[in-house]
């Protein structure tokens, strides 16, 4: 039985605040040798019998997810929706889960804000402040103005929605508008151009969300931000091509790409084995990536040739 364990709020506040976000990724990524980020998406009817019910039910259900895991993963993505579910306990189960991740560790708050300027400013505020999230997913579709408090934090993440990974996304992310040089192109592709210059004038480490789902959209918006980290959720449930997905994902260096895993993992056994039916999911997804990393090596044309070296 994997044992629960819970780290100290103080403990998270330890990590030093002059750290960028995109620092701290890369060392946990490095560390625990994994692009696996685990998604925290506790469902009421879906909480195995032995954690107990409502908001301190799903507290302990991740909580125990967390300690299976925290080996494995270079991230985790708490989902605000699934906490909020549960109501006034949901906060309380989300700052105790935010709680027991290692402070090495980052977290991202996968809540889609995106407000006018003052809102959006008690947004972070609240979720990077008085919460001490990593990261946070961001909604720009109501411009710069509404973007610019996340950005404005030196040491923190802000994913934005570029190219989501459900099967709707296209009504408007796909729609062709006429882009700065006069040409049409998706509108995805101008958020993506959008992030770029953002990258360049605000301090937050900026970076995307990209669906694996779609592995071509995905290989453009890296062509226009090559060095920006990609949350990548779509895998495992939504049935995303992960090998397809590492290839377009990944940097010249096979790095920066998070690829999100929430019920493949949390969800592999509903029984008391949970735990370690998650670990070995985990296991297995991590693994998986890094073969698909590997094989991108192995693919490199050196100077002498082709592939082989011949």
């Amino acid at each position: 039985m994997v044992r629960v364990m819970t780290t100290d709020i103080a403990d998270r506040s330890a990590a030093p605040a002059a750290t960028s976000f995109g620092v701290k990724l890369a060392e946990a990524a490095r560390a625990q040798r994994s692009a696996l980020c685990v998604g925290l998406d506790p469902l009421p009817e879906r909480l195995p019998a032995g954690v107990g019910t409502g908001g301190a039910g799903a507290a302990r259900f991740c909580t125990a997810i967390i300690d299976a895991t925290r080996d494995l993963a270079c991230a985790y993505k708490v989902n605000l929706g699934f906490f909020l579910a549960f109501g006034r306990e949901g906060i309380d189960a989300l700052d105790r889960v935010r709680a027991a991740i290692p402070a090495s560790i980052p977290i991202i708050l996968d809540c889609k804000v995106g407000d006018i300027d003052n809102t959006a400013a008690a947004y972070a505020r609240g979720w990077f402040d008085a919460f001490g999230f990593d990261a946070l997913t961001v909604n720009p579709y109501l411009g710069e103005d509404s973007v610019a408090p996340f950005l404005s934090y030196a040491d923190k993440g802000v994913f934005i929605l570029c190219k989501t990974s459900n099967a709707g996304s296209g009504d408007v992310q796909d729609l062709d508008i006429r882009s700065a040089s006069g040409e049409t192109e998706p509108l995805f592709l101008t958020i993506a151009r959008r992030v770029a210059a953002w990258a360049e004038r605000y301090p937050a480490t900026i970076g995307l969300v990209v669906g694996a789902t779609y592995p071509a959209q995905l290989a453009a918006v890296r062509d226009i931000c090559p060095g920006h980290p990609i949350l990548l959720p779509g895998i495992g449930a939504q049935d995303g091509d992960l090998g397809a997905a590492v290839r377009a994902g990944v940097d010249t260096n096979g790095e920066n790409l998070l690829v999100s895993a929430s019920r493949s993992i949390i969800y592999a056994s509903g029984e008391a084995d949970f735990a370690e039916a998650a670990r070995l999911a985990a296991i297995e997804i991590r693994d998986a990536i890094n073969r698909s990393r590997l094989a991108i090596d192995r693919m490199i044309v050196t100077p002498t040739g082709g592939p082989d070296g011949a």
